[in-house]
């Protein structure tokens, strides 16, 4: 079993999928884990309820959208306020790390490994996850 301190969950939100990576702090590495697929905030903390029942990680870390120059959006303030409800929850801390481009970047990676495409599409959001996790890590 992982020591609950070093594991790590990493988030990339979105409207309808909220892609999923894990981490761990001792080896420094992220890996892709999972996608949360539902608009409804009770079908996504269901399914971060139970991520969290399985890799009792000590951190959160959620993908914070930016605009390119840096500035706040709608969405950027969505994840900010899903952010305390993760942290009110689920009573972990929650660190917010810069995305952008997370997305782009891992549809070019799924491109290059010739997954790309609609086939391939959900693989993107935990990619993703797993780029803004690697980042902060």
């Amino acid at each position: 079993m992982t020591n609950r301190r070093s594991t790590v969950l990493a988030f990339d939100f979105g409207e309808r999928y909220i892609g999923v990576a894990v981490g761990e702090l001792g080896t420094g590495l992220a890996n892709p884990l999972t996608y949360i697929e539902g608009a409804a905030n009770a079908v996504r903390f269901a399914g971060i309820e139970e991520l969290i029942a399985e890799w009792q990680p000590g951190t959160l870390v959620l993908g914070l959208p930016l605009s390119m120059d840096g500035g706040e959006h709608e969405l950027t303030r969505r994840v900010q306020r899903f952010a305390r409800q993760l942290e009110g929850r689920f009573d972990l801390p929650v660190v917010l790390v810069d995305e952008r481009l997370s997305s782009a970047t891992a549809e070019d990676l799924l491109r290059e490994m010739g997954r790309g495409g609609r086939e391939h599409k959900n693989d993107s959001h935990a990619l993703a996850a797993q780029i803004i996790l690697q980042a902060w890590l």
